[in-house]
């Protein structure tokens, strides 16, 4: 893979990986879009691996005391959360999406990356995370999750292994459905993709790394995926966090809905 291809779908995966808008949708449209070869499913969990780091630094004073927390049993100064409580509330969240990546991984390689999928998942999801945003009252916290909340918010999780549905949107839907106020929805399902992150890149990275084999598309596209997708989705964390304070999502599902118009056209 070029270098700058390799780049420029790395920018892409950071701005919608936090986006409720679908990352693994972009991914797979844009190089048909420009012509390119499908990178495959490997580049994308090598770019998602770069948006994981940019989640770990963003977090990494919530992470740390939540280490810290859940051997001591103390909650640091100010954290809004329990952390042996949070700790395996994202445990739990994180079994049915790892249990479905296994189960199903072959199919979401290949049969699930077909455009008109994409555009019908933009579509349904988006609408069902406008009705959460628009009717649900959400004024509960991350500390006020139980751990049926967590499984909840989990199963959502596992459907995004679907393109087009968006990990981010799908998760931050059940969050809103269940109450979560915006910023505590984003937050809760930004950490919860840490541990679902580290699985899959530890289930596609490490194969070539034990074997000294490169990767498909070589280890220098693949660095220049990970370090791209890193810096970039440090940032767009936090502009969405701040636009989910004074703001609704509707921008993002008029966005899904327009996405979904466009794929229809280019590839019914």
């Amino acid at each position: 893979m070029r270098l700058d291809h390799a780049a420029i779908l790395a920018l892409v995966q950071a701005i919608t990986e936090f986006l409720p808008v679908s990352s693994s949708g972009h991914l797979i449209l844009l190089p048909r879009l420009l012509g390119w070869s499908d990178q495959g499913l490997a580049f994308d969990v090598a770019t998602n691996t770069g948006t994981l780091l940019a989640v770990i630094a963003y977090y990494r004073r919530e992470l740390r005391d939540l280490v810290v927390g859940f051997f001591t049993g103390k909650a640091a100064p100010g954290e809004d959360f329990e952390p042996r409580r949070l700790a395996w509330q994202l445990v739990l969240g994180t079994i049915p999406a790892a249990v479905c990546g296994l189960l199903f991984h072959d199919r979401i390689a290949t049969v699930a990356r077909n455009p008109l999928l994409i555009a019908a998942n933009a579509v349904f999801f988006g609408l069902l995370l406008y009705a959460a945003d628009r009717y649900w009252r959400r004024e509960r916290g991350i500390a006020d999750l139980s751990y049926a909340d967590a499984l909840w918010i989990g199963m959502a999780q596992a459907l995004a292994l679907n393109p087009g549905t968006s990990r981010s949107g799908i998760t931050i839907t059940a969050a809103l459905f269940l109450g979560l106020a915006r910023p505590a929805a984003a937050r809760f399902s930004f950490l919860l993709s840490i541990p679902i992150g580290i699985l899959a890149a530890g289930h596609e990275l490490a194969g070539p790394i034990l074997h000294g084999e490169a990767p498909a598309v070589g280890w220098p596209a693949t660095a220049v995926g990970i370090a791209v997708s890193a810096v970039a989705g440090y940032a767009v964390i936090g502009w969405l966090l701040a636009w989910l304070r004074k703001r609704s999502v509707a921008v993002f599902v008029v966005y899904r809905l327009a996405l979904a118009v466009a794929i229809v056209a280019l590839f019914w």
